[in-house]
Formats: structure tokens, sequence, C-alpha cells
């Protein structure tokens, strides 16, 4: 089977010093980009994290301090990431919770503006345990009957990923449609203003909390009524991704407080 698709789709794979997205940092980034056509196009690129890689990470990846002494840092490569994936749509294992908002954490700090809110994403563990409950090794042994050899090396947990969608669509024709609009509606759990799903959309469309004593709370309303907690935010180990989309509700309900004023 082919993927349908209207734009280039790009399935990818970070390895990082570890798990935590506000702090941690990518150390090898796989991709691979698939076209409308059919074609595919590989790209596996180390990176120097400017921190050292702990030995836990270490032992999940194979990667070292040394592996990366003299590897670019993010930021060296950041401008031509952004042009690779512009116009494109994302596709990964777990991607939604982690590949993505670290992904979007690097490029903050680079002062890369990457717009990868323009993307659809595709999930493709969510779509795995909606329907099996099961790992990326499990999945690719139930979906594809191959053994995942080399797992966590990015690039084959990634290819693996890539063959995993594809026997999805082969083994749920019923359920799942050949098309990205779909699969990342499906692939959804639920609707983020930011990348960590700390800010998330009720059914009105609107950004409320999805932690903290404000769970379900407007952040608008949260921020007019307590705005300690705005600056709680603001200095606390949140992402940055999550900073900036708060700064643009709290920017947005004083334009709207300054408008009633006037």
């Amino acid at each position: 089977m082919q993927l349908n698709l209207k734009r280039p789709l790009i399935f990818f794979d970070l390895e990082t010093t570890g798990v935590d997205a506000a702090k941690d940092r990518i150390v090898e980034i796989s991709m691979v980009k698939v076209a409308p056509d059919g074609t595919r196009e590989v790209k596996t690129r180390r990176l120097n994290p400017q921190m050292p890689i702990p030995p836990q990470a270490t032992q999940v990846h194979g990667i070292t301090d040394e592996d990366v002494k003299d590897c670019p840092t993010f930021a060296m490569i950041a401008k031509s990431l952004a042009a690779y994936v512009k116009g494109c749509d994302i596709a990964g294992f777990n991607s939604n919770k982690f590949d993505i908002p670290v992904l979007a954490e690097e490029f903050l700090r680079a002062g890369v503006d990457a717009d990868l809110k323009r993307c659809k994403f595709v999930d493709v563990q969510t779509i795995f345990h909606k329907m099996e409950q099961r790992t990326l090794s499990a999945a690719y042994k139930f979906y594809c009957d191959k053994d995942l050899e080399n797992a966590h090396s990015a690039e084959a947990d990634i290819m693996a990923t890539y063959e995993v969608l594809m026997a999805q669509l082969d083994r749920y024709p019923d359920r799942l449609q050949n098309d990205i609009d779909f699969l990342s509606e499906f692939s959804e759990q639920a609707r983020c203003a930011d990348y960590a799903g700390k800010i998330v959309y009720n059914e009105q469309d609107e950004e409320v909390f999805a932690f903290g004593k404000h769970k379900g709370l407007r952040v608008c309303d949260v921020f007019e009524s307590e705005p300690s907690y705005y600056s709680w935010i603001m200095n606390g180990d949140f992402p940055l991704y999550t900073k900036k989309v708060a700064t643009e509700i709290r920017l947005r309900g004083r334009s709207g407080a300054n408008a009633k004023k006037r």
C-alpha cells in the first residue's frame, strides 16, 4: 500500500539526553521523508547536546559524549531543518507526547520559527494503542511479523514506525482512512494549545489548563483572577513553548480588557 498524501510526510525519531522536554537535548535525529509519489529520503544526524549525556540515556540509545563531541549543535542545523520540514506533515511513535515537544523546544532555543502548528501530526503509537495496546517492538512484530533489531537506534525505530503505519492501514481498512487529516485526528489524544499538553482546548475551542489546581478552567480566567499564576508558570520548570502560549493568552486577555475600557 502507498500512503495517500497531499504533501510530504516526515517520519522522525529523536534520541535525547533524557525524557524531560523542557530540559533535555537531542543527540540524534532521524527522518524519513515520504513524498506524495511514494519516494523516500532518509536523513540521520547526530548532534552535540552541549550537556553531558547521562549514563542511563546512553544505556538506552548507545550514544556517548565521545560520539557527539565533534558533531554540530542543534542551533547550527536549525534553519536548514526548519526549511526541510516546511510544507510537510509529521509522523512518529509517541511523537505527540515526546518528540514534537522536544523538537519545538530546540527550535525555540535556537531562535528559529519552524511553525510546526501548520503541520498535521500522526502518532503511530496512539493508533496502535487504540487498536492493540502494545510497544513499538511488539507493534513491529504484530503488524509486520518481524523482530525489531537495533531498537532505540533512531533510524531503526523510525523505519519500523513507517512500516507499522503502512501495515496498520492494510489491517484496518474499514476503520482507518489512508488520509493524513484523518490519521492526525485519529491519533490525537487531546487538542493541545502547546506541544507538552499542559494547555488544551475544550469543546468551545477555549484554552484550559490540563494540570494542577486549575485543571479544566479557562486559562484567560485564571490569569485574570490570579495574575500570580502566570508568573509562576513563567518562572517555573515549564517548556518554552508552553510559556509562549501562556504569554499569548495573557496578552490577548489584556488587549480585550483595554478595549473594554476604551
